[in-house]
């Protein structure tokens, strides 16, 4: 019998005119947190490489990325970049192609008003803001333009022929336990303790930089109901609003307990929250133990 609780958060949030943001509570010294971010179907609805692939008309890249993920050849999250390394049909792809597929990459709402909030700081707390991605860095950096400045996104990083543009090497693949190692290193440049990192995901790539921050006494959120991602994380909400992720923080690491609170913090953005489900999910697989097999079996012989 296998078992599998998560406890969700379903959000429906509109805009309204925006209005002027609250300022950080003053008095004391203000708690600083690193609030890292996937970039793929986590602050976007996309994933690049699909992107990329429609853009360019190349067919198959789901089953060419499934079949990937099967073998186990790559980390879980770099099979787009093993493409672009080795398939003859992305060979094709320059540096251009990847700005331009960062273009056309749709955003959740309102993050650019969430990267304004957290900038200012909550209530006494203060949030640097850095995505940690899979996806090639031309890819993330030209979807987050004007949003995320660029030193603040770790992405895939590759080399490029200085001849012909062609992709020829891989710098550094920030997937799979590549995000642990980039994680890592931007807590030692800032000095944050563990305990004040907070990591959004989506996906399985996800999984080892969320065993990794919930085994140091940091804090994980899943945004997808991802089968291996959300039992491990400490909480999983599920809108297209990027303001969503507020909630449990707000909740679980500011301490906050008041909903009318909460509720007006988001107004003061210009947002208002038409819809809050909270859930607990049971997904339970049970099977008949071997007695109950014997049983059934002699009843039928016997019949």
């Amino acid at each position: 019998m296998s078992i599998a609780v998560t406890q969700s958060d379903r959000f429906h949030l509109d805009s309204d005119t925006r209005s002027e943001l609250p300022e950080p509570a003053k008095g004391g010294r203000a708690k600083h947190y690193l609030l890292a971010s996937d970039f793929d179907q986590t602050l976007s609805f996309n994933d690049s490489g699909e992107v990329l692939s429609e853009m360019l008309g190349l067919p198959d890249f789901e089953r060419k990325v499934k079949g990937l993920a099967s073998s186990h050849l790559v980390q879980q999250g770099g099979e787009l970049t093993y493409l672009l390394l080795h398939d003859p049909d992305y060979r094709q792809v320059r540096r251009e192609h990847l700005v331009e597929a960062g273009r056309r990459i749709r955003l959740k709402k309102n993050l650019a008003p969430l990267m304004d909030l957290l900038d200012r700081g909550i209530d006494g707390h203060r949030f640097t803001f850095y995505v940690v991605s899979a996806s090639p860095e031309e890819v993330v950096r030209s979807a987050l333009e004007g949003i995320v400045p660029a030193d603040r996104i770790f992405g895939t990083r590759l080399n490029f022929a200085p001849d012909s543009g062609e992709i020829s090497s891989v710098a550094q693949l920030t997937a799979g336990y590549g995000k642990v190692t980039a994680l890592d290193e931007l807590q030692s440049q800032l000095g944050i303790s563990w305990d004040r990192i907070v990591y959004v995901g989506d996906g399985s790539s996800d999984v080892h930089v969320m065993l990794h921050v919930n085994r140091c006494d940091g804090y994980t959120i899943a945004v997808s109901e991802n089968q291996h991602l959300a039992p491990i994380a400490r909480r999983t909400v599920l809108s297209d609003n990027a303001f969503s992720v507020l909630i449990p923080i707000l909740e679980d690491v500011m301490g906050w307990t008041d909903r009318t609170k909460i509720r007006e913090l988001f107004e003061a953005s210009g947002l208002d929250v038409q819809g809050w489900e909270k859930s607990q999910v049971d997904r339970l697989t049970i099977l008949p133990t071997d007695a109950d097999t014997r049983d059934a079996s002699s009843a039928a012989a016997a019949s």
